[in-house]
């Protein structure tokens, strides 16, 4: 990115941070945009996750090492990352229709991370997300290796965590990203 591209999305962020506050309360944006100067990684990781859909904002910050948390807030799942299985092996494996990338693949090749559960139950606290939509949020090895995967949404006022097959997907199913600066 350069100068003026990374002036632009930090202008962006700090928009939608200041009409947003509900989700960062004891947060001052001149301490994240001070994290954020001159990391470049992060910059770009901030401007795939904004190129994407994901409407990335703050919703936090790590007690322990002072980081704070970016995550895709856009109201449902980034529709620039849908029609995506699970991770490379399921995508692979599958013989026909195979789709064009997978969740892990596109999370490390833009320098971020899949939601935990416990992340995605964070991000419903601050608001209603995925109300139409569906995101893959990291799955523990063990339901990985007889080879499903988790997913979220929230319906009737809830959130629940489903599984299915890692080879699956579908139109109205992506993830959300997770970025620590």
């Amino acid at each position: 990115m350069n100068t003026k591209q990374s002036a632009q999305l930090l202008q962006l962020l700090k928009t939608r941070f200041e009409k947003n506050m509900q989700r960062h309360k004891s947060i001052a944006w001149k301490d994240v945009q001070a994290r954020l100067e001159g990391k470049a990684d992060s910059l770009r990781a901030l401007q795939q996750m904004e190129a994407t859909g994901g409407e990335p904002d703050v919703i936090g910050q790590d007690k322990k090492s002072g980081q704070f948390i970016f995550c895709d807030c856009s109201a449902e799942s980034p529709a620039g990352r849908r029609s995506v299985c699970y991770d490379r092996e399921a995508r692979e494996s599958r013989k026909e229709n195979r789709p064009d990338n997978s969740a892990l693949e596109m999370a490390a090749a833009m320098g971020i991370e899949l939601l935990t559960e416990e992340n995605y139950r964070d991000l419903q606290r601050l608001g209603e997300f995925d109300l139409k939509t569906s995101s893959w949020i990291m799955t523990p090895d063990d339901v990985r290796s007889l080879g499903g995967a988790l997913f979220c949404d929230r319906r009737y006022g809830k959130v629940f965590v489903y599984h299915n097959g890692v080879q699956s997907y579908y139109a109205a199913r992506g993830f959300r990203g997770l970025l620590r600066v």
